[in-house]
């Protein structure tokens, strides 16, 4: 009840004015309670009229009961359809408000929460959790009042018509009580909880998964390759089945012996007339026990279901309030006077959390305004980490980075954010069409510079090849796009963007050579006159920027231009030749004597 008291409370804000149909909904379904126990007590009175003088029937009193019953019946119904829409017109409230409020809080968050979250894992966690209290105060809260009251009105009528009978009823209903205890146990909750985490870990790697079929498809892998998505799977399977062992004994009794009042009332009935009691009022009594002693099973499984319920739209909310709580940033309102656009990192430290390595270990380098700078090296070694930096996804610990001469955590959020354009190796295309992608973020731009950033982007064949052009909705009708393809929209937006800093993560990595080539060019008038910091394994696109620095480790291990560095004789002269047998590597098919393929 504590735990139910702190979630209605959690939830009661976000009716705004709607709060006050939830005790209106609460009243309601208790009178439905009662209204729908009317019919079995007059049917209880209609059937001993009956069998107390069969041949002397009181035709109108047994009617009147009758329409009596029938009115109720309609009656219980239609307040309880009352109780309901006054509850899901809050429930609804209550969904709308945890969807805004949690979405517009995900959209002020720091870059880097969206690097360490994965869009399904977000997309799961604020529609789920929203859905999950609108089904517990649309339907379970209103059949919580109808379990609160029926439970007093039986127990009453159990004891007032023969409490002989009464006793006999409740022997299977305390037994049923006993077992859903044990069901409910803190051991079942804590298995209940493994589960949903389990589930949500599965649909966050399932999205990835799906993301990454183009990958599959290109490799010719199978689902294996993606090791974490199967194991979710193989681990959401243990849990499952786990689960449903845990509750499969207790469950097959619970229902078994909820529907076994009769076995415990036909040998009391048999004794009681033998005892002397009159037939007719026994049977008669006997028909109510026999009618009302499903409703408790009724009931049961509304509380558990209630007190699951409670458990579940707990854990959503707190799962939603968990990932809302990533740390946020402090950002400043007032607009720095920037000198100029160049990006200095000084002394830069960086960890992520939980790790007890820095990702970025004292780095310092500078980038004038308009130069290009490349960062190179081995997978893991911190050139994305570098890259996030820049743009502020996170706040380092130690160090500063700077814009302009001015530390990045001292510019206004819209105003770093115009001045930096993002190009990484996961485009993110909307599904809109691929005009208001290409013009997301900026406001007022004519069509003379939409077709310019088309143009300079290479995607003029892109647009010219689909029926509806620039109008063409991407994501529906089955219109989708490469991953080069997407690549040149990103740029185009960029361009159209027209940031005085670019930052380029990987752009042409999931490129095919066609699109490549096409990227490399888009990329040489993006970053034409622009201060850019780029990230790349493939070394012919960075033999002519102005510097190249390779990074290990999260520091500097060499820097200079493409032929200083393969002069020291190093690391980068070392990376230089290995690529430059990658490329030259080549499959060349000849066939022995024997006729077998033989591979150069």
């Amino acid at each position: 009840m504590k735990k139910k008291n702190a979630l209605l409370k959690r939830l009661i804000p976000y009716m705004g004015k709607k709060k006050v149909l939830l005790p209106v909904s609460l009243i309601l379904s208790g009178l439905s309670a009662i209204l729908n126990i009317i019919p079995f007590v007059l049917v209880w009175y209609i059937t001993r009229d009956i069998l107390s003088a069969p041949q002397d029937i009181d035709v109108s009193r047994v009617g009147l009961y009758a329409w009596l019953a029938f009115a109720s019946a309609i009656g219980g119904v239609a307040v309880y359809f009352a109780a309901l829409m006054s509850s899901h017109l809050a429930a609804f409230r209550v969904e709308v408000g945890l969807q805004k409020i949690g979405m517009e809080k995900i959209m002020s968050m720091p870059l880097g929460f969206f690097d360490q979250h994965a869009s399904g894992k977000i997309r799961k966690i604020v529609n789920e959790g929203a859905g999950t209290t609108h089904t517990f105060l649309a339907h379970q809260l209103p059949d919580m009042a109808g379990s609160v009251v029926s439970p007093i009105i039986l127990l009453s009528l159990l004891f007032l018509v023969d409490w002989r009978m009464g006793l006999a009823t409740l022997i299977p209903i305390v037994l049923g009580f006993i077992t859903m205890s044990f069901m409910m146990s803190a051991k079942g909750m804590e298995f209940q909880k493994r589960y949903f985490d389990s589930l949500e870990e599965m649909s966050a790697e399932s999205v990835e998964y799906v993301r990454g079929i183009p990958v599959v498809k290109t490799f010719g892998q199978s689902i294996y390759s993606f090791k974490r998505f199967y194991h979710s799977i193989i681990r959401y399977k243990e849990m499952v089945h786990a689960y449903t062992l845990l509750w499969q004994k207790p469950m097959s009794f619970y229902t078994v012996i909820m529907e076994s009042a009769a076995f415990f009332l036909i040998p009391l009935a048999i004794l009681l007339v033998g005892r002397g009691d009159q037939l007719t009022v026994v049977l008669a009594d006997f028909i109510f026990y026999l009618l009302i002693s499903p409703l408790f099973t009724t009931l049961f499984m509304k509380s558990m279901y209630f007190r699951q319920n409670v458990t579940i739209a707990q854990q959503a909310i707190d799962r939603l309030d968990q990932l809302l709580l990533y740390p946020a940033m402090a950002y400043r309102e007032d607009t720095k006077n920037l000198k100029n656009y160049s990006l200095t990192f000084k002394d830069v430290v960086f960890s992520y959390e939980g790790s007890s390595e820095p990702a970025v270990n004292h780095l310092s380098f500078h980038v004038n305004e308009g130069e290009t700078v490349a960062l190179v090296g081995a997978s893991g070694g911190g050139k994305t980490t570098i890259a996030r930096l820049a743009a502020r996804f996170w706040d380092v610990a130690a160090g500063e980075v700077l814009l302009g001469g001015v530390n990045i955590q001292k510019i206004p959020k819209k105003q770093l954010m115009d001045s930096i354009s993002f190009v990484f190796q996961t485009t993110k295309l909307f599904k809109g069409s691929l005009r208001e992608n290409i013009v997301f973020g900026k406001e007022g731009i004519s069509e003379a510079e939409i077709n310019r950033a088309i143009d300079f982007s290479q995607s003029r064949e892109i647009i010219d090849r689909l029926p509806e052009g620039l109008d063409t909705v991407i994501g529906s009708k089955g219109t989708y796009l490469s991953g080069g393809e997407q690549q040149r929209i990103a740029l185009a937006r960029a361009m159209v963007k027209d940031a005085p800093v670019i930052l380029l993560d990987e752009a042409t990595a999931f490129a095919d050579p066609e699109n490549e080539h096409l990227i490399q060019k888009a990329l040489k008038e993006l970053s034409r006159g622009k201060t850019t910091l780029m990230i790349a394994h493939r070394l012919t696109s960075v033999v002519n920027v102005d510097k190249i620095l390779v990074i290990e480790n999260g520091k500097i291990s060499e820097a200079g231009n493409h032929q200083e560095l393969l002069e020291k004789d190093g690391i980068y002269k070392t990376m230089w030749e290995e690529y430059q047998k990658s490329i030259d590597w080549k499959i060349d098919a000849n066939h022995d004597r024997n006729g077998e393929v033989r591979y150069a």
